[in-house]
């Protein structure tokens, strides 16, 4: 029995099983009891996350096709997957308000709204390791100065420490992707919550990177900053120029000034 890989999913199933250990092994297993795996598919990578014993693994899985596969290969597995949309399940009925880690090969598709997720989950989120199309991985794990570097970046690396970790060929896929793909590595901050109101960072850098071809000066006048405010060296640069800690400096002046007015 094998599971037909369904295009509208985004399913490509990693086939080669040295590939599978090696995300399986990105995971450092410190402060979680348990891990949450997206789109197991077939379980290539599930079988070695099941070899960590001292850990819990759940799936979650919306390809009824799959699921069925995955009661049938692992029997003890079977009470743990839960057959839900990911971006829409509501994780307090699994894992309360515990920690759990995330991993999987990632639908394309979907892979920057995952990210988004693990976001609003951070509290619950101390960890996350998978794989992307190899572009989005970069993306979220560059810094400022890049062309590449954007919202994705400045959000993510705000609450954790990334790292790209290799890089993976369309070859050990079925079907093969038409780019390549990359692992990367999001560790949670020991310090994660921000100095300034986060959801006014959230608006500033998304404000901000939508117009990332003009000064912050041209891009943030939507917000009725001062003049004097405006007229700051920082708002004569571009936001790939600002590093997260300025985007978080830069927050902070901006509400400072609204409390002002």
């Amino acid at each position: 029995m094998s599971v037909k890989a369904k295009k509208h999913l985004g399913q490509h199933f990693l086939t080669d099983e040295n590939i599978a250990k090696k995300i399986a092994d990105t995971l450092s297993l410190v402060g979680y009891n348990s891990i949450l795996e997206i789109g197991p598919g077939m379980g290539v990578l599930t079988k070695y996350l099941l070899d960590k014993k001292d850990k819990t693994t759940y799936v979650i899985e919306i390809d009824p096709e799959s699921v069925e596969f995955l009661k049938s290969k692992f029997l003890d597995l079977a009470p743990r997957i839960i057959e839900e949309d990911f971006l829409k399940y509501d994780f307090k009925e699994v894992f309360s308000n515990k920690p759990f880690a995330v991993i999987g090969n990632f639908p394309y598709n979907i892979s920057t709204q995952i990210v988004f997720k693990v976001l609003e989950l951070r509290d619950q989120i101390p960890e996350f390791s998978g794989m992307f199309q190899k572009e989005v991985a970069q993306r979220i794990c560059q810094k400022e100065g890049s062309k590449v570097y954007g919202i994705l970046s400045v959000l993510t690396q705000a609450f954790y420490n990334a790292e790209y970790l290799f890089t993976v060929s369309p070859s050990v896929f079925s079907p093969p992707p038409k780019v390549n793909s990359g692992v990367l590595r999001l560790t949670r901050k020991k310090k994660y919550t921000l100095s300034c109101d986060e959801k006014l960072f959230f608006k500033v850098v998304k404000t901000a990177f939508q117009q990332r071809r003009k000064t912050l000066r041209n891009s943030l006048k939507t917000f009725n900053l001062s003049d004097n405010l405006r007229e700051d060296v920082i708002f004569g640069k571009r936001p790939e120029q600002l590093s997260v800690k300025e985007f978080i400096n830069l927050s902070t002046m901006i509400q400072e000034d609204v409390k002002k007015q």
